[in-house]
Formats: C-alpha cells, structure tokens, sequence
C-alpha cells in the first residue's frame, strides 16, 4: 500500500543514511586501526576488513546488497554489524524492495534499539500496512505502536549525521517527529482514545508540507471525529472540526468518488453545527486552500433563542399550533407568557389526527411531527357530549375549534375547552402545515 508514498516519504532517512555509512578504521601492518579512536570501529581480521569494505565500495545497489549480506551471513557478529545492515536497509529502499528494506530494518533495531532510521522506517511501513488492513493488522499495529514509541524516546539522543546541514537535520527530525506521532495516533484511535489520538494526529499532519496533503494522516483524523456506534462516553464531539477534516479528506482524496463522499459528509457536519448551509462555501474553500487554522464557525441557536426569536418577530394569535408549541416547550418563561396571553381563550380552528376520543373528551395530534409520531399535543374537551355516530376513529382527519385553557410544556401538552366539531371526521390526512421549528 501507498508504495510510492513510501519511498518519497523515507527518501530523506534514506539521504542520512547515506551521508553516514561508516566504515572501519584502515589496516596497519601489525592489524591495528590507525586512529582509530577518532575514525571509529576496527576490524581486526583482515579477511573481514576485506569483505566489509569490498561490499561497502560497490557504487551500483545491487552488487552492494549481494556484496553486504554475504559479508552479514559470513561475519553475523561483525563489529560493523549494525553499519553494514544500515547500509543495506538503505539500498533496499533505494532499489524498491520494501519488504526487505522492513526485514533489515528488524534486524538493525535488534542489533542496535536506538536507530532512529529503523524505528522510523519501520513505524511508518507497519502504520500503512495496518491501516491498509494486512491479514496481520493487528500485529503491524503493536509493532508500529512500539516502534513509534521507542522512536520518540530516542530521538533527543539522536545526533547530527556528519555533513548534514543544521537545517536539513531539523527537517529530518521534524518527518520523524511526524512519522512516530502517525503511528502513535493510529493506535491510540484503534483503542478508541480519541483525544490522544486527535493530539498525535494534528502532531503529525503538521509535521511537514508533505503531512498535511497525506490522505491516510487526514483520513484518521477524520474518524477520531466521527462519533462512535454504540456511544462512547469517552467521545467528545466537535462537529466543526469533523467538517474541517472531512473537507481537507475531500481534497487530498485519491479518487473522485472518495471525494465527494468527503465533501458530503463535511457539508452536513457544518450545517448540523451552524444551523443552515450560509458560510458552507467560504469554509469548503479555506479547506482547499490550505491545512488550517480551522475556521471560527458560529453555532446554531439554541431551542430557546429560536423560540425568543419566534415569539418577538410575529403575532401569536397568526401562528400555527406547531410554533405555539415549540415557544411554549423551550422559550423562556417570558416568552411563554408573551405567547400564552395572547392567544388563552380564544377559539381557534384548525386540522389534527384523532388519538383517542370518548364522548366528552378527543386526545389530538395538532402538529406534524406528532401526527407522524401518533403522539397527541392536543385535549379537546367538550360542554356537552358529542353524539356516538360522531365519535371519530382513531387516526381520523378531524377539523374542529377549541379555546386555550392550559398547557404543560414537558411534555408538551395543550388542554382546549368549548370543543366544537366543525364537520365530520374524515380518513387522516397529513397536513402540510403546522411543522415544528427546527431543534437542536
């Protein structure tokens, strides 16, 4: 998975490596190293010398690899072990054989724990092998959690290859930083540690240019956001940030499909959040153009402002049933009252679905959510009984008058008195006015 990723991405380990081969102090007379307490490792069996620096000389990779794992089968506790099979895993990558760039990987970090070029070819292979779900996944995410692990503790040892700018060092440190945080925040997302792996992951989506337009970085971060099914008390919601990773999946995406799907699932996180699509296209916009700040995106109102906002902007007594109940369930006492003064003992017409009736009592959906619901809003109370031929059904269509005497706002219902049938029941019918406001 991700094979051309992969070399570019490990191409600068692949350039330190190669600034830093070491090779073995030369041969005197007598075998000694001359100098070699400043120019390194000694090889004291000239046949040995002989064979590491014959391999380490060949200029094309394949006669270097032939060359080094004939010198690691025939001297495997070679004092030059560690510094032949870095050089290897070099060449490996170089000629693109990842698997054997992997397998030589594992041996350097068993020769040598603290290789940071080892731990961080190998936190980076085994994060996409798990996320491009390996029959052995599980097993490439333990080992890319361990190798992240051991990758950032080592880190602040890790010194300065000979030759290497301080500004490529930096870089190079930075892609480390960024590769180990990937595979850290990858696990910890697989545990269903979502702020640990929110954390990594923007660590490592940060880490470089190159980070922030890797899909597979940008796809985990987007399902740290996605909330879990069945919930988890752990998840901490935060739809604009979902809506902002999604849209930045929606552009770094491989395929066309992909993206659209990417770009949907934003829209409706955003609009979930805001309230209502105003401002969608300057967000999707700043989301191509760039990995962030995230914007500054205004919530919805709440249940209760929308009811303030209702009940100021018209009169009650030109509102429909479905508005009077959702000011008098979520607005302020204040607004309740502004409502409820207006329209108490006022007879009112209107449509609603049968519930249940008896002769002095109907039990009526006015609004409809709650004829859909078959869940009554309405007690329609009448002065004298209502004949039985008039009874309605249960789910019949009823137009009828009745006068506001009280009402309970949870749940919400409302009592009316001097019911009147205003013609007879027919089959129900559902209207197409009196919806509830939109809630959150």
């Amino acid at each position: 998975m991700k094979k051309i990723l992969v070399t570019v991405v490990l191409g600068l380990a692949a350039a330190a490596a190669a600034q830093t081969t070491a090779q073995p102090a030369p041969q005197t007379a007598q075998g000694q190293g001359a100098g070699s307490s400043a120019q390194g490792p000694v090889i004291k069996d000239p046949a040995e010398y002989n064979a590491y620096v014959g391999a380490i000389k060949q200029t094309d990779p394949a006669a270097q690899i032939s060359g080094l794992e004939a010198f690691l089968t025939q001297y495997p506790n070679s004092i030059m072990k560690a510094a032949a099979l870095q050089t290897l895993m070099q060449d490996y990558q170089q000629t693109g054989n990842q698997q054997k760039a992997a397998e030589t990987a594992s041996k350097l970090v068993a020769a040598d724990p603290s290789n940071e070029r080892a731990l961080f070819l190998l936190a980076y292979i085994d994060r996409l092998a798990y996320q491009g779900g390996a029959p052995n996944a599980q097993e490439k995410l333990a080992d890319a959690k361990k190798y992240a692990q051991q990758g950032l503790d080592n880190l602040p040892k890790f010194s300065k290859p000979d030759g290497t700018s301080d500004s490529d060092f930096q870089k190079m440190k930075d892609e480390m930083t960024g590769v180990f945080n990937a595979a850290l925040g990858v696990a910890a997302l697989a545990d269903h540690d979502y702020d640990t792996a929110r954390k990594d992951l923007a660590a490592a989506i940060n880490s470089s240019p190159e980070s922030q337009k890797d899909f597979t970085l940008i796809y985990a971060m987007t399902q740290a956001y996605v909330p879990p099914k069945p919930p988890d008390p752990k998840f901490t919601p935060d739809p604009v940030a979902s809506a902002w990773y999604s849209a930045r999946a929606s552009v770094v995406a491989p395929q066309p499909q992909y993206q659209q799907s990417f770009e949907k699932y934003a829209k409706s996180q955003y609009v979930r959040y805001h309230g209502g699509e105003d401002g969608w296209n300057e967000f999707l916009a700043a989301a191509k153009a760039g990995p962030g700040p995230i914007p500054t995106v205004k919530p919805a109102p709440t249940p209760a402002e929308q009811a303030h906002t209702m009940a100021t902007s018209g009169d009650p007594t030109k509102m429909d049933f479905a508005q009077w109940e959702f000011i008098l369930s979520n607005g302020a006492q204040a607004d309740q009252d502004l409502v409820w003064t207006a329209i108490k003992g006022k007879a009112v017409q209107m449509n609603g679905t049968v519930i249940r009736a008896t002769a002095t009592e109907f039990d009526i959906a006015g609004s409809a959510d709650d004829i859909d619901a078959k869940k009554a809003d309405i007690t329609l109370t009448f002065e004298d009984k209502v004949p039985l031929k008039l009874i309605p059904k249960e789910g019949a269509s009823l137009d009828f008058q009745g006068e506001p005497a009280s009402y309970t706002p949870t749940p919400f219902m409302m009592t009316m008195n001097n019911g009147k049938l205003l013609k007879a029941a027919e089959p129900a019918k559902k209207p197409v006015t009196h919806h509830k406001a939109a809630s959150q």
